[in-house]
């Protein structure tokens, strides 16, 4: 290159003949015209195609190398079993050829995908209320002073980029279905389409191109709320880049801020205030004003809010002969009526729903707990199993559903179980339940151990006071001494057998 740079000084610069400088580099003068003509300042070697024994087998390759790429990982053949089929089929050259033109060929093909495949997209542009894109994340929060891990909804406006993050315990039906409700009531409407990527809760399978078995409770959903479901192509996220960008922003804007909460209705309720303070203060990215003022817009374009759907899960179960059903290795009561029957357990977010016979059985607070490490936990309703002390009162001193009773019960009990039949009378105390509001009846009890006098028979006059709404309160009497008796009559029956006497008229037989 050297050289080259002195040739070219002495000819431009200098104005040296081309006779002089072939007599003072000893090139000869056709070879250095052709340096000057091409104006070459940094030769290269140009290598000749030479034939190679891999030429009649490199279309064979090319396909085999193809088909490996849409095979999994696990399934994929290596160079060198390549190397040993192009063997059996003639080819005698090296091994390190085979992988030579392997490794060009995926070069050639990554850079090919990087320039008119994955790493170009379109711009794309929505109409006002046209649809919507969701998302699910993974973020960690405080929750009751312990760190949780928790599964986080990102609904997102597509027109006005309104958005809503929300957390759930578990990416399951039930959660994705409250999801939906809350992001709609928040947006004060429902968009004509939503665009999801094929997630297990939506898509049973994927098929060819855009051909999906679509879960069918997560039909039903849209079917209620009227859209369109939409899903991206496998492993193609940027088609929903909207709402994969808010998961970002959201882990800056809010995860990374966040303060300490009691419960997770709590950090929901923050989360959507949050939300709504962000709509104000963030700019639209491409019409004027912030996001607040195009969702005002974009409102109007939205279907009126439907209401919620019954976004339940349904699993059949077995009551246990305890009058136990198991949920999440959690066990739940059941009334001892449904004991060795199959009842309906409806799932929701929050709270699980028995159902039998077209009827509402019971309802318990749900518990999740994501630790497998401890064991399940045992949830009583009392109430449950005054059909079967009713039969065995022997049952109430040990049993564990009873110890979930009020306070007046279990102090009332403490008084019955000390006296012979005992049993039985705080049976029918709290049977009483059945038949009467329970608030009532415990006002009873208190009122009767307040007064010293816990008995079945006090409780029932008690009772039947206050649901007369007559007065229990009574001024206390102080009667004159002049209506004082001076003898106390006697309990003597004997006087009433005159009345049997034969022969009289008066008897009262």
């Amino acid at each position: 290159m050297g050289f080259l740079s002195v040739i070219r000084r002495w000819a431009l610069r200098d104005k040296m003949p081309i006779r002089e400088i072939s007599r003072r580099t000893g090139l000869s003068r056709n070879t250095i015209r052709k340096y000057l003509r091409e104006g070459v300042v940094e030769p290269k070697f140009k290598t000749p195609s030479r034939p190679s024994k891999l030429d009649p087998y490199a279309d064979r390759l090319t396909a085999w190398l193809l088909a490996q790429t849409r095979k999994s990982r696990k399934e994929r053949r290596t160079v060198k079993q390549m190397h040993a089929d192009l063997v059996k089929l003639g080819y005698d050259g090296s091994y390190g050829r085979v992988a030579a033109f392997a490794r060009v060929w995926r070069a050639d093909r990554h850079r090919a995908e990087q320039t008119t495949g994955r790493g170009t997209y379109v711009p794309l542009v929505f109409q006002p209320g046209e649809a919507f894109q969701f998302d699910w994340s993974e973020d960690w929060a405080n929750i009751g002073g312990e760190r949780a891990k928790l599964q986080v909804a990102h609904i997102k406006l597509s027109h006005s980029r309104a958005f809503l993050v929300r957390a759930y315990p578990l990416q399951t039906h039930e959660m994705l279905f409250d999801a939906h409700w809350h992001a709609f009531r928040v947006f004060g409407g429902v968009p004509g389409r939503g665009i999801y990527d094929n997630m297990k809760t939506a898509v049973d399978r994927v098929g060819k191109g855009k051909q999906r078995d679509i879960n069918a409770r997560f039909k039903s959903m849209a079917r209620h709320y009227v859209f369109e479901p939409e899903f991206c192509n496998p492993a193609a996220g940027w088609e929903k880049g909207q709402v994969e960008k808010n998961v970002q922003d959201a882990r800056n804007r809010l995860w990374q801020v966040m303060p300490i909460f009691g419960d997770l209705a709590e950090l929901n309720q923050w989360l959507e205030d949050r939300c709504l303070a962000l709509w104000a203060e963030t700019k639209h990215r491409d019409l004027p004003g912030t996001i607040a003022d195009v969702w005002e817009a974009e409102k109007p374009t939205l279907m009126a809010l439907p209401p919620a759907f019954d976004g339940f899960v349904e699993h059949s179960k077995r009551v246990s002969p305890t009058c136990l059903i198991t949920f999440e290795r959690n066990r739940y009561s059941v009334p001892a009526s449904f004991a060795n029957r199959r009842v309906s357990l409806h799932v929701y977010p929050e709270r699980l729903v028995v159902v039998a016979e077209g009827q509402t059985v019971c309802a318990h607070d749900r518990i999740i707990e994501r630790s497998h490490h401890k064991p399940g936990r045992v949830i009583y309703d009392w109430r449950h199993y005054l059909a079967v002390i009713q039969r065995k009162p022997g049952a109430l001193r040990n049993g564990a559903p009873f110890n979930e009773m009020p306070d007046a019960f279990r102090r009332l009990q403490d008084h019955m179980l000390r006296k012979e039949g005992g049993d039985r009378e705080m049976v029918d105390i709290l049977s009483l339940v059945l038949h009467h509001d329970e608030d009532a009846v415990l006002c009873a009890v208190e009122l009767a151990l307040e007064a010293g006098v816990p008995t079945k028979t006090h409780v029932l006059n008690l009772l039947h006071r206050l649901i007369d709404k007559k007065q229990s309160d009574h001024p206390e009497v102080d009667p004159p001494k002049a209506l004082a008796l001076d003898t106390v009559p006697k309990a003597n029956v004997d006087r009433y057998d005159a009345l049997r006497q034969a022969g009289e008229k008066r008897h009262a037989s």
